[in-house]
């Protein structure tokens, strides 16, 4: 397990190597002049090269990389050229905010989809599974803004259940803040509540079929026993790799729920980053954001090869 561990290790630095020159690269090739942007559509051509001479913009594209790599390693993310504020520390409020809203959206969908899922595996083609096979698949082909808007029609003004907007006072206590953030995390369970539900049943069909789960019961095991150590250990590994991969994707792709709900979190930094044209604040955004996808799909790697002894051995080897 050590030496499985290691090397998944050494993969996610790899990964975040690559993944920091294909960002860099992507933000500086962004349409529009930062000068012009920051200085305004009438100011003087002068004093547009020259803020951008200041700014380092006219150096080659790998010196400013090393420049910008090296402070990322030290702890300087640079300063965000539309907001005049450190990146780093920006960056990490609203992946902190955003982090919350991801909790609470898999707090809720794991449970539900998992359980959903195994019932209807037990039991292919009955009643739950149609209808929960009928339900999820609509839900998920749904983009996110048409099942925000239905959510804040229908509780939020229709029955006025819950507020529209997940932002609250500053001094709000903690059951108000969970109050604004079921809407945009039932947003998020109703999109993905369809993938992992179809994972977990199709895992849970595969296992009662398979030949372990016959030797078992022809043992004259109990089925509860059946169902707790042969059938949910196996039927549920490939769904821990999805929940990773969930996690990585809730925390990167929350701009259009951030941005329904008014949630600052760090997928509208990212939005507003990348209209302003601010290469800082959106390739450190964007870093900070593809760290947080490999950690959960390291740590989904992790937990599969704890379930799964023929995956790290084989990795191992």
């Amino acid at each position: 397990m050590l030496r499985y561990t290691a090397r998944r290790l050494m993969l996610l630095g790899l990964t975040l190597l690559v993944a920091s020159v294909l960002i860099f690269t992507m933000t500086t090739v962004l349409p529009g002049d930062v000068g012009r942007i920051i200085l305004g559509p009438f100011a003087q051509e002068s004093a547009v090269e020259a803020l951008n001479e200041e700014l380092g913009l006219n150096q080659p594209v790998a010196v400013r990389y090393f420049q910008w790599i090296g402070g990322v390693l030290q702890g300087d993310w640079g300063e965000s050229l539309s907001l005049n504020t450190p990146v780093l520390p920006l960056a990490l409020e609203r992946l902190g905010r955003s982090l919350v809203l991801a909790a609470l959206a898999i707090g809720i969908l794991i449970p539900l989809a998992i359980g959903v899922g195994v019932a209807a595996g037990r039991r292919p083609g009955g009643g739950l599974d149609r209808v929960a096979s009928i339900l999820g698949l609509a839900l998920g082909a749904m983009p996110e803004f048409v099942t925000g808007v239905v959510l804040i029609v229908a509780f939020g003004i229709a029955l006025p259940w819950f507020p529209v907007q997940a932002v609250t006072g500053s001094g709000a206590g903690f059951w108000a803040i969970l109050h604004g953030l079921v809407l945009p995390a039932m947003c998020l369970v109703l999109l993905l509540f369809a993938y992992l539900f179809r994972m977990t049943r199709a895992g849970m069909i595969a296992a009662l079929e398979a030949d372990y789960t016959r030797t078992a019961r022809l043992k004259g095991l109990p089925e509860r026993i059946v169902l707790r150590r042969h059938v949910l250990r196996n039927a549920l590994l490939p769904t821990v790799t999805v929940i990773g991969a969930q996690l990585g994707w809730l925390v990167g792709g929350l701009v259009v729920v951030e941005s329904l709900f008014r949630y600052p979190g760090i997928g509208s930094l990212l939005h507003n980053a990348a209209s302003n044209k601010d290469v800082p604040l959106l390739a450190g955004c964007t870093l900070l954001v593809t760290l947080v996808f490999s950690l959960a799909n390291l740590t989904a790697d992790l937990v599969y090869g704890l379930l799964n002894p023929r995956v790290r051995d084989a990795v191992a080897e």
